[in-house]
């Protein structure tokens, strides 16, 4: 349905039986729950789907091992099970991913760990061989039998004769397994297409937020045109994250929930790193104790994270205190590795949506998820469900939780399971060779494609690839000019059937462009011609949104494409 004509059905009928305010990963996850019950939903989401902290993630897939030493083990097997399911139900979106973690010490670690287990406070330090050995074996213990590779130690010697230039001061190295989100906007992005294929009650726009309450009434804005929309729903789901309170102000129920910490990445051009990785991710102790990552993204490698208090999601940015840290960090496990800002392609930054915490460090606040219900009052008719914490692993569990809740509410019955439900390219994938095989042989058949091309795109949308594929043969169809990787109906197709309303929806969210620092203004103004085409805009609105994307890149990721080649600005 176009959007035009979804707003002016919710301005006939506008009665609704959950409203769901914030297009995140949580939100979206109780949408598609919902509508697999038949239950009527509408999700609003005042930018673009995944555009807040659920796209500024480290983009993987885990159970957490190092919520043990919090004492958080039901977490931690819960997300170890939803990462087993990840792996099944989105195999095109969710790859395994082996980690390796170096030890710098045999025992460290043991009084933290042990004061932690018993609920004392104790700051974290650096985490030795003994206190990894004890709590892999409890992650494999909980990840199950057969799902992933179990942990591995490697001696000093090995590790050193693998991995040139890793630090010589390690007592030996730790190998496991977690998996890797390689597209977590598209994922997002699916289960919305997927949620509305269900039902029809189903219903998702981007751009719309929510400007008050009253009542028995939401009064939403679309923010392209400024006009304002009224719903009555039965129930508000705020799964907002970062933005939880600022959403129960503009409702006049001003809250504190939120004590939420901001998290930053780069991502750099630096093809030695990328090949010391050998395809793992490097998962190690910084000298402030803090969780450090690096790990293959792409042809890029991806460094992160930060982890500091923050209450102002709208103007987070990676700082260049952050950069500093992020880049020397890379150096306690490559001492000799030269790592330069012009090396950098992208920087990203988000607030995890965590509870108020009185703990001595960020890294213990639990990263567990809740819903807290704040019943009808001070002038409104319904309940607000509000979703605090979580993480993309979890996000399954979190919104079958929440929907069994909300069905309570509203008298129904769960009609429907989401365990073992594929996720839009992700149904029927083929992951074994002969499954391989068939797919491409009956897809080559139905579009004339060559395989390389529809190896690209089965990797890109999983097997939607076949319907892209077919749309893209078509009519004439050519690579981009300025990025061969996308083709000009490809672009055409995102355009036209995802949702698109702005050009960053395609560079950013839709693609990788944006993130493996591909973008530039000649590229932007490519994209921008062919969708301007598909939704009709004027030859002073393509080159808006060409502006727009370049000062929005320039602000937020910190990189100036009006330089040539584009560079990492401080």
């Amino acid at each position: 349905m176009l959007r035009t004509d979804l707003l002016e059905q919710l301005r006939k009928n506008p009665a609704v039986s959950v409203l769901i305010i914030g297009g995140g990963i949580n939100g979206i996850g109780v949408l598609r729950d919902l509508a697999l019950q038949g239950v009527d939903a509408l999700l609003v989401e005042k930018s673009d789907f995944c555009a807040g902290t659920s796209a500024a993630s480290g983009r993987v897939a885990h159970g957490g091992i190092r919520y043990l030493e919090n004492g958080e083990f039901r977490l931690v097997r819960e997300a170890l099970h939803e990462r087993n399911r990840l792996l099944v139900n989105a195999p095109h979106c969710v790859e395994p991913l082996p980690i390796t973690m170096p030890a710098y010490s045999w025992m460290k670690g043991f009084f933290h760990a042990a004061s932690q287990f018993l609920r004392l406070k104790s700051r974290p330090g650096d985490r030795g061989a003994v206190v990894l050995k004890i709590g892999m074996a409890l992650y494999d213990a909980y990840s199950g039998k057969g799902a992933l590779p179990l942990h591995r130690f490697v001696s000093r010697k090995q590790a050193l004769a693998e991995r040139p230039g890793l630090n010589p001061k390690i007592k030996c190295v730790a190998v496991y397994y977690d998996a890797k989100i390689l597209y977590p906007e598209r994922l997002c992005l699916e289960l919305i297409l997927d949620a509305e294929r269900s039902s029809p009650g189903a219903r998702a726009l981007n751009y719309v937020s929510v400007a008050s309450a009253h009542g028995d009434t939401v009064t939403l804005r679309d923010e392209l045109t400024g006009a304002t929309i009224e719903v009555k729903p039965q129930i508000v789901v705020n799964a907002t994250g970062a933005w939880i309170d600022l959403a129960k102000s503009a409702m006049h129920r001003p809250s504190h929930l939120i004590g939420g910490t901001k998290g930053s990445h780069l991502v750099v051009d630096h093809p030695e790193l990328h090949k010391l990785c050998q395809g793992h991710m490097l998962f190690y102790v910084n000298t402030d104790a803090r969780i450090c990552i690096f790990y293959p993204l792409g042809h890029r490698v991806l460094i992160g994270t930060t982890d500091i208090p923050a209450d102002d999601p709208d103007s987070v940015i990676c700082t260049e205190d952050e950069t500093d840290y992020l880049l020397k960090s890379v150096q306690h496990v490559f001492p000799d590795l030269k790592l330069e800002r012009s090396q950098i392609v992208y920087t990203f930054s988000g607030i995890r949506p965590l509870p108020r915490s009185d703990a001595l460090t960020t890294g213990q606040i639990s990263r567990d998820h809740s819903d807290t219900i704040l019943p009808p009052g001070d002038g409104l008719n319904f309940a607000i469900h509000n979703l605090v914490g979580g993480k993309w692993t979890t996000y399954r569990a979190f919104a079958e939780q929440v929907t069994d809740r909300l069905l309570g509410e509203l008298g129904r019955q769960r009609s429907a399971d989401t365990r073992s439900l594929p996720v839009g390219g992700g149904r029927d994938f083929p992951t074994t060779e002969s499954a391989r095989a068939a797919w491409f042989k009956q897809v080559t058949r139905a579009t004339g494609q060559p395989a390389a091309r529809l190896t690209q795109l089965l990797e890109r949308y999983g097997t939607r690839a076949d319907e892209i594929a077919i749309f893209c043969g078509i009519d004439a169809d050519a690579p981009l000019q300025n990025h061969s990787g996308y083709t000009h109906r490809e672009i055409l197709f995102l355009a036209q059937h995802e949702r698109v309303e702005r050009l960053d929806d395609v560079i950013l969210r839709r693609t990788m462009i944006g993130m493996l620092g591909e973008t530039t203004i000649p590229l932007l103004e490519e994209v921008a011609a062919i969708m301007a085409g598909a939704l009709g805009w004027s030859a002073e609105r393509r080159m808006q949104e060409v502006d727009r994307v370049v000062d929005l890149i320039r602000a937020k990721n910190k990189i100036d494409l009006r330089m040539n080649p584009p560079q990492y600005v401080g």
